[in-house]
């Protein structure tokens, strides 16, 4: 009897996973600026708890956080306006000299690998056409509900509207004890996986713009501030933010030395910030396997897409601090760490 009962729960386990995974991407509209908020409001709760043992009411505590969060959004508008002031400034030497350069890459493309490439008119506007870029006001509502709907759930997390330590208890976790032990592991190594993650990213943009500067090449507002938000993007960022850069170099210096040592600069950036200091500061009280995180990438990029992507580890964190609290999936848990910590929670 227990031997049957054992089987039909695997058996509904393996068809409610993939529901789940389903329903998460059917209704990512809801569970994006959700999750999201979560993570924001967790950033802001030590905060939250400082003013309120000062005696500071909540609803001020509230407005104080949201006047923080607002002062950084302005912030990086300011920045986003910044570099797009200094593109537009810039004369049409820079567009004259990309297109000789890349017409040339293309053609030697088309001859040695039979790419197909329309030399007709301008290289850009062929990636400009309006059948390619689609509606650019469609993009824009959606990010303006997003954002209204992170701010709407961000608030109600902060005020408790959204009881995060008893939605634990009354649903997963069950005990008290337990619920709050959980709760305070995933508040504290969430706050670091955030804090960190914004340093390092601050610093990645900091010294990539540095680069552009010291080397001369076009743009480096706008090319510190990319690569401050795509390394928020796991492992991946740092790829893209390298790539693209490199070959917008390539089309301003010319391939000598100067333009190897530039790509070598950037990517040293890259290694110093995201592989070296970022796994020191982080520590290992949260290790995550490199494997996992490549599965969770691509899972996570797969349901929600960039935000996603963005958000696989913090999630990831999440799952395993709940899992390690069942006899029963601790050995999933140990999978999810890195190889030390899955020989020790095995044993």
């Amino acid at each position: 009897m227990l031997e049957e009962r054992r089987t039909t729960n695997i058996l509904l386990l393996f068809i409610v996973i993939p529901l789940v995974f389903y329903l998460l991407k059917i209704l990512s509209f809801i569970f994006i600026p959700l999750i999201s908020s979560m993570f924001i409001a967790l950033l802001f709760l030590p905060l939250m708890r400082w003013l309120g043992r000062r005696n500071v009411p909540r609803v001020l505590s509230i407005f104080i956080v949201i006047a923080l969060i607002a002062i950084g959004v302005f912030i990086g508008i300011e920045l986003v306006q910044l570099s797009s002031k200094q593109i537009l400034s810039s004369n049409d030497a820079f567009m004259a000299k990309a297109e000789v350069k890349i017409n040339a890459l293309m053609a030697y493309l088309q001859e040695e690998f039979g790419l197909d490439y329309a030399s007709e008119g301008n290289f850009f506007t062929q990636f400009f056409e309006k059948e390619n870029i689609g509606s650019t006001f469609d993009f824009i509502r959606k990010f303006a509900t997003n954002i209204l709907m992170i701010v709407f759930f961000t608030i109600l997390w902060l005020s408790e509207s959204i009881n995060m330590h008893k939605v634990m208890n009354n649903t997963i976790l069950k005990r008290k004890h337990t619920s709050i032990k959980a709760f305070m592991k995933i508040e504290k190594d969430l706050i670091t996986f955030i804090k960190v993650k914004f340093l390092v990213s601050l610093l990645t943009g900091i010294f990539t713009g540095l680069a552009c500067v010291f080397f001369d090449v076009s743009f480096p507002i706008f090319w510190g501030l990319f690569a401050f938000l795509i390394n928020f993007v796991q492992m991946v960022g740092s790829f893209i933010s390298v790539i693209l850069l490199s070959i917008f170099a390539f089309v301003e210096l010319d391939p000598t030395s100067t333009l190897f040592f530039f790509i070598l600069s950037i990517t040293g950036v890259q290694v110093v910030f995201g592989a070296i200091l970022e796994p020191i500061f982080m520590g290992k009280s949260f290790s995550i396997n490199v494997i996992m995180v490549l599965i969770m990438l691509m899972l996570w990029g797969y349901i929600w897409g960039i935000p996603g992507l963005i958000m696989a580890i913090p999630i990831t964190v999440f799952m395993k601090i709940i899992l390690e609290q069942f006899k029963g999936t601790k050995v999933i848990a140990s999978l999810l760490s890195g190889p030390e910590r899955s020989i020790t929670n095995l044993k």
